[in-house]
């Protein structure tokens, strides 16, 4: 059973790379073709109008594979050092880090466990599967502290200096924009968002936090991305959240709206402008002209041609991340944008 989550888990990640991917550099040569010559950049450009978001995919892929692999050089260097310094072998060294540190599994864990994925069990019995629950929570444990603790002796060493160019993808920012922060704040991030979409509401106060701790470090800008298909009043909510920056409460009525993403149909709107202290006769006739829905339309398409197909998606100086990640996700691709940063 544990074999078949892991291995379905692997499988969803996979995406194909052409070998020798980023070798050859966008002007070298591709191919001859018809007494035309095509080189690595037509064929990137070609790939990217027809299909930005497997193209985005491909090369996120094979920078987390790099980055990965990166990540365990430094581990390996930092491990090697360390049990130097004591003279002790570098494997033996980690395994009694990790069985210092780590604590044993219970009955009690196994049986939570099993309580928690009873449906994955397919009707075997707890005692049956008992030993294979335990050998996974083991080697789960195992495997966090082995983190912690090369993650200490990173913390404790040298910082690593980041060179490998991660992927990005360029979103332009218009001047009417709705915009957290200053202009010219070394990260820009882009939020691609859905007023009616629960995971968008779940990491509101994420980026709240965010604006909260990176200050004028930090620009965050809003997109709109109704998903008008599955969330029907998502779009006239887009609509009025302009029609409330008209009278310069843009981002107090966004925040209301997520904090009541129940209550979206139109007299909820109009009930949303009165709290936040709209002048409410013209807040209703900006929101039933439809005057602004031309500009929502204009971010649903940019979205739409950047390859977006969900919400949220965030682009931090073009770096794309989609869903509602936990807070250290985005702050440290934050973190990583400012250490690039020249001296």
């Amino acid at each position: 059973m544990i074999f078949m989550l892991r291995t379905a888990a692997v499988c969803l990640g996979v995406i194909a790379l052409p070998h020798g991917a980023n070798a050859q550099q966008p002007t070298d040569v591709a191919a001859h073709a018809g007494g035309h010559t095509f080189t690595v950049r037509d064929l990137d450009d070609e790939w990217e109008k027809w299909d930005m978001k497997s193209k985005s995919e491909a090369e996120q892929a094979f920078y987390d594979g790099r980055k990965a692999a990166l990540d365990r050089l430094v581990a390996q260097l930092l491990v090697e050092k360390a049990a130097r310094a004591q003279s002790v072998d570098p494997d033996q060294f980690v395994k009694d880090e990790v069985a210092k540190r780590r604590r044993p599994v219970t009955d009690a864990d196994v049986s939570g466990f099993f309580k928690a994925n009873t449906q994955q069990m397919r009707g075997r019995p707890l005692e049956e599967m008992a030993p294979s629950i335990k050998a996974f929570l083991d080697e789960q444990r195992d495997d966090t502290e082995r983190s912690a603790f090369i993650a200490e002796l990173r913390k404790a060493d040298a910082p690593v200096t980041m060179q490998l160019e991660p992927p990005r993808v360029h979103v332009p920012v218009a001047a009417h924009d709705p915009t957290y922060g200053l202009a010219g704040a070394p990260v820009t991030l882009v939020e691609f968002s859905d007023y009616q979409c629960p995971f968008c509401g779940r990491v509101t106060p994420t980026l709240k936090r965010l604006r909260d701790t990176f200050g004028d470090r930090l620009r965050v800008v809003w997109k709109d991305y109704p998903l008008s298909d599955i969330h029907p009043q998502a779009r006239k909510a887009a609509e009025a959240a302009w029609c409330a920056g008209e009278q310069g409460r843009y981002w107090e009525f966004h925040d209301r709206l997520f904090a009541n993403q129940s209550i979206l149909a139109l007299e909820g709107l109009k009930q949303h402008a009165t709290a936040v202290g709209l002048e409410p006769s013209a807040f209703a006739v900006c929101l039933e002209s439809g005057r602004y829905a031309p500009r929502v339309e204009e971010g649903a398409t940019l979205g739409r041609d950047l390859g977006v197909e969900s919400t949220p998606t965030v682009f931090i100086n073009g770096r794309r991340v989609t869903g509602a990640h936990p807070y250290d996700v985005f702050a440290n691709i934050i973190e990583d944008e400012l250490g690039r940063l020249p001296k």
